[in-house]
């Protein structure tokens, strides 16, 4: 080799020069030329009647550019010549420059060594000559694989440098039908992530998560022929060996003392925040989670706080403290099992129910009564506005006869009253409901008869007072109210309305006397049906009581008001008949 000064005119690029991308891009040289100069000389070698570049294009399009801004007028550049005919050495000599300044991309490389090995050289001899890897040199070689309109695309810069990576990856196949989603119009060609899943069918699990020796493993291993990625490509024969890797180290940690070592499903997470970091000699345990790429993860020390205060309470006994015994013990079932065995035992209990009519009239008794999950029945609770009114309804003769069955209803099923003021629970009384196992069992060894006694006095007890149902079932049983109640002093008391007062004058002691007293007060006309009522004065009928008490009610003026006459009116076309 010889140094020369050659002008421009005289030079021109070579296929030997390793570069095919970015010989163009001089941006970087050109402040520096134009300041200072070529400062290295251009490699290059005769050719006809010129000269190659065998390293230095980038150099040269940077003078080119100096010299068309000087009209073409350049001066003669340094140029160390080699002897012609040396193509090995010109490719050498062009791959050592270019990998030690700006850097090639991967295609260039495997175009250049692969240049080399036509020359003769091996993958050894060339990864000696540029101190590179014989790997990386394998590596870029093996590109020859890409199919090439991929391969193509990512020169023109259509399809980026991490796809590629991954599509080195792929059978000669999946490249194919890569390309073709690529070229489609209608459909998407994945990439990133989504490409690794689309080549390993979800299950990409890279080598470096492996717990056992790779050379244990004998299925394929499909390696990224840029970088160092390396994926299982047989995830079954990958779990096999690391399984067996995690069962050996749970077998170690066990062996080390640990209390236990839980392996948790392949992608189930553990929940740290429900965990505390607990010594070893505390009773501490060790939890593996494996993810579905592989990964494994021990959490040593690890304990959920119940157990750890019971660990802690058991030490405290041992040195001579206090404490109560351990009883909590981890569940059989899973929160989730459970709910799946209770739908399916529900679904069955519940539809055998059907064919059984007296179970089920002894369960409504005992649950109405008791109550469940699911049933709340209150007692009506008789809440009286004044204590006079109170006295009056305890001296109702209905009322002391409901009593007597009451205290009747209680004996059979044997329950203590206990201060209990109802057999069903009054709203806020939850403390005296009767226990419901109790019950049913008591009701299960009654006679229908019995049980039918036990469901009518809870039906009544649980008959909402001020209802349009209590209108319904007075009309329906023909209730007499003359039979527990009479006009009593509370009645009076609360009677206001003249005008009413005057009609019931004129229903018990006759016309005559209600039109003789029309203007008279309302105490004079109460006078009046009292006396009546007692017999001092001949009534007009016996037995006589107010149009409030029958069933359905009625009033004696128009002004309408009576809440229980409205009731009624809502609800009497559905007993029309």
């Amino acid at each position: 080799m010889n140094l020369q000064q050659i002008s421009l005119d005289q030079l021109k690029t070579t296929s030997v020069n390793v570069r095919k991308k970015g010989g163009k891009d001089i941006a970087d040289l050109l402040p520096s030329i134009r300041s200072l100069g070529l400062l290295q000389p251009l490699l290059v070698r005769p050719n006809c009647e010129g000269f190659e570049i065998v390293a230095g294009q980038r150099r040269y399009h940077a003078l080119c550019t100096l010299a068309a801004e000087t009209d073409g007028i350049a001066e003669p550049v340094p140029c160390i010549v080699m002897e012609d005919g040396e193509d090995a050495k010109a490719i050498e000599a062009s791959l050592a420059e270019n990998l030690a300044r700006l850097p090639m991309d991967e295609i260039d490389q495997y175009r250049a060594f692969a240049a080399l090995v036509k020359q003769g050289l091996d993958a050894e001899e060339i990864a000696a000559r540029f101190g590179v890897t014989e790997r990386l040199v394998r590596q870029r070689l093996a590109i020859a694989n890409l199919h090439g309109p991929i391969l193509t695309a990512y020169r023109r810069g259509e399809v980026d440098a991490s796809t590629v990576r991954l599509l080195t990856m792929a059978t000669t196949t999946q490249q194919k039908a890569w390309w073709k989603l690529h070229q489609s119009e209608d459909e998407w060609a994945p990439t990133g992530y989504q490409l690794k899943n689309w080549l390993f069918g979800g299950a990409q699990i890279p080598t470096d998560n492996a717990l056992f020796d790779l050379s244990d493993y004998s299925g394929a291993i499909i390696g990224d022929l840029f970088g160092e990625e390396e994926y299982f490509g047989e995830a079954e024969t990958f779990w096999t060996h690391q399984n067996a890797a995690i069962a050996a180290a749970k077998e170690r940690y066990l062996a080390d003392g640990w209390a236990d070592v839980i392996i948790l499903d392949i992608g189930e997470h553990f929940p740290a925040y429900d965990h505390v970091d607990t010594a070893k000699e505390d009773g501490g345990k060790v939890f593996v989670t494996a993810g579905r790429d592989g990964a494994v993860a021990f959490y040593e020390g690890q304990n959920c706080p119940a157990r750890t205060h019971i660990r802690a309470r058991e030490k405290a006994e041992k040195s001579g403290g206090t404490g109560e015994a351990a009883t909590v013990n981890k569940p059989e079932l899973t929160k989730a099992m459970q709910n799946y065995l209770d739908l399916h035992r529900h679904s069955a209990v519940r539809t055998a129910l059907l064919a059984d009519s007296g179970i089920a009239l002894r369960l409504v008794v005992a649950q109405m009564i008791a109550g469940s999950d699911l049933w709340t029945v209150h007692a009506e609770p008789q809440k009286a506005a004044s204590e006079a009114i109170a006295e009056s309804l305890a001296a109702n003769g209905a009322e002391t006869a409901f009593a007597d069955e009451h205290k009747a209803v209680l004996e059979r099923l044997g329950i203590e009253t206990g201060g209990r003021a109802s057999l069903v629970p009054l709203k806020g009384d939850w403390q005296n409901t009767p226990d419901l196992h109790d019950l049913f069992a008591c009701l299960l060894a009654m006679s229908d008869e019995d049980v039918m006694r036990v469901l009518t006095f809870v039906a009544a007890a649980t008959l909402a007072s001020g209802t349009a149902m209590v209108e319904v079932l007075g009309m329906l049983l023909g209730v007499e109210m003359a039979q527990g109640w009479q006009p009593d002093d509370t009645f009076f008391d609360l009677l206001r309305d003249k005008r009413a007062i005057n009609a019931m004058v004129g229903e018990i002691a006759g016309q005559d006397a209600a039109n003789a007293n029309i203007a008279g007060t309302a105490k004079v006309k109460k006078k009046i049906i009292g006396n009546c009522l007692d017999g001092t004065r001949q009534a007009e009928v016996e037995n006589w009581q107010p149009r409030y008490m029958a069933f359905p009610m009625r009033g004696y003026v128009e002004n309408g008001g009576i809440a229980a006459i409205d009731r009624w009116q809502a609800v009497r076309q559905h007993y029309a008949g």
